[in-house]
């Protein structure tokens, strides 16, 4: 696949050998359990590949090549899980034609477990955001919206928990402020709330109510600003519990995924991969069994290409 891989160890020297034998059968063992996280941001209705004459990205992206790699990560790992960080919609004719129908079903027909809303999926308004969800088989999680006065009331979730091989995984979203970005007739009476605030009073529900091993944030802010603006490194430096933070908006290729010291001085990792479906990010986290407790991570970014090689 040409990958690019790396190995992070955040504890102890056996975690790092269990990590470094990626594909070995010292997963199988009882003591461990591995997650495999895939993730996708700003796909931006790029249902076709580019096309091969394109001077920046040939042959590059596309659902159906995006698939094909998904089943084959599936076929070859246990406990796999699917996010997108938000920008499902607008971009190529197919949004202009099917409103962005075509985008959730066809994220329903990869079994995403979770999404969250980008400022462009606003771009019909938020009935037309309403029209479309019903295609979505997945929970749309979107934790800093308020759309308590909106035709969107009670159809997204502002958490999801999910347990894997019995790891508890809780999953909260966030959403850029859409004044300034989006026209006010687009988003009506939503209203925006503070990402800080929403993102410390999630993840410590999560921790101490949920009980969750392990809490990932979908965010659509952005990874980071020259400015104040809230970011996806502000979210990691002003939280206690959250371990992984699955960036989209600002289009960010990133080679490894970044670590930022969080309130606790401890690691919360963040991730974001471009654009437009070119690339698949993947995580393989391994989880003490009995505890809970997260002993380290492998990362790839895998390019999505028309072919698969072995």
């Amino acid at each position: 696949m040409n990958r690019r891989t790396f190995i992070r160890n955040t504890l102890t020297g056996s975690a790092m050998l269990a990590l470094s034998l990626q594909y070995n059968n010292l997963y199988a063992k009882d003591d461990f359990v591995k997650i495999t996280i895939l993730h996708t941001n700003d796909v931006h209705s790029r249902i076709d590949p580019f096309p091969m004459d394109d001077k920046n990205y040939p042959g590059r992206g596309g659902v159906a090549p995006r698939a094909a790699l998904i089943k084959k990560i599936r076929t070859e790992e246990k406990n796999v899980m699917l996010f997108d960080a938000g920008d499902i919609f607008q971009g190529t004719p197919y949004f202009n034609f099917f409103e962005g129908e075509l985008e959730l079903k066809l994220m329903s027909l990869l079994g995403y477990d979770g999404g969250t809303m980008g400022n462009h999926d606003f771009d019909n308004g938020i009935e037309g955001f309403e029209k479309q969800i019903k295609h979505a088989k997945f929970p749309i999680i979107t934790s800093n919206y308020d759309f308590s006065d909106t035709i969107l009331a009670g159809k997204t979730k502002e958490f999801e928990v999910y347990i894997k091989d019995g790891i508890k995984i809780g999953v909260f979203g966030l959403g850029i402020d859409l004044d300034g970005l989006v026209n006010k007739q687009q988003y009506g009476n939503t209203k925006y709330l503070d990402p800080i605030e929403k993102s410390q009073y999630w993840e410590s529900y999560l921790k101490k109510e949920e009980k969750c091993d392990f809490i990932i944030c979908l965010s659509h802010l952005g990874y980071k600003y020259q400015n104040n603006k809230v970011s996806d490194i502000v979210i990691a430096k002003n939280t206690r519990y959250l371990d992984l933070i699955i960036g989209g908006h600002s289009h960010t290729f990133l080679d490894m995924p970044d670590a930022v010291k969080n309130l606790n001085s401890k690691s919360v990792i963040i991730n974001q991969v471009g654009f437009a479906g070119l690339n698949l990010g993947r995580l393989d986290f391994v989880f003490e069994r009995n505890t809970g407790a997260k002993k380290g991570y492998t990362s790839a970014v895998e390019p999505v290409t028309t072919y698969l090689k072995n």
